[in-house]
């Protein structure tokens, strides 16, 4: 996706990235995670995104900074996607926000950007415990994504 984004720093692995969202409320250290299922076979990560806690370092997904450059940091979240994705080409990614809400924004960048994003992706979104494919303008309670050579 061609979109403004924020630089990223990661760790060698990629299962964790950071940046710095520049916004009305100032500079907010923003963390993007990866975290394996353990119980799964096949390959399923959890991306964990939120504010870098300034006194641990860890991350919390229950902020909210409304920093005015929501865009923005969505476009850098979903570059992760994308990165993570290219190095671990078998990985599924699942992405759930921490409130209904927060899932309703991600749903909301899918569906804006779905024609670009299905090129590459097979979407799959979460309804009363089954999975099926993504459709635009349906809500889903969670999404799992995969690069399409894995499917």
């Amino acid at each position: 996706m061609n979109l403004e984004k924020y630089t990223l720093k990661s760790t060698p692995d990629l299962n964790s990235f950071e940046f710095i969202s520049e916004g009305i409320q100032g500079n907010i250290e923003k963390i993007v995670m990866y975290n394996r299922f353990t119980d799964q076979i096949l390959p399923i990560y959890n991306l964990g995104f939120g504010d870098k806690n300034p006194q641990t370092g860890e991350l919390s997904d229950t902020i909210k900074t409304n920093n005015g450059d929501r865009d923005k940091v969505l476009a850098t979240v979903a570059s992760t996607v994308y990165e993570f994705t290219e190095r671990y080409s078998n990985a599924w990614v699942f992405m759930q926000g921490s409130t209904p809400i927060r899932t309703r924004l991600y749903q909301m960048g899918i569906n804006l950007y779905y024609d670009e994003i299905v090129t590459e992706f097979k979407i799959l979104g979460l309804q009363k415990d089954d999975w099926f494919d993504f459709e635009k303008n349906t809500n889903y309670d969670a999404f799992l994504v995969t690069r399409k050579q894995n499917t």
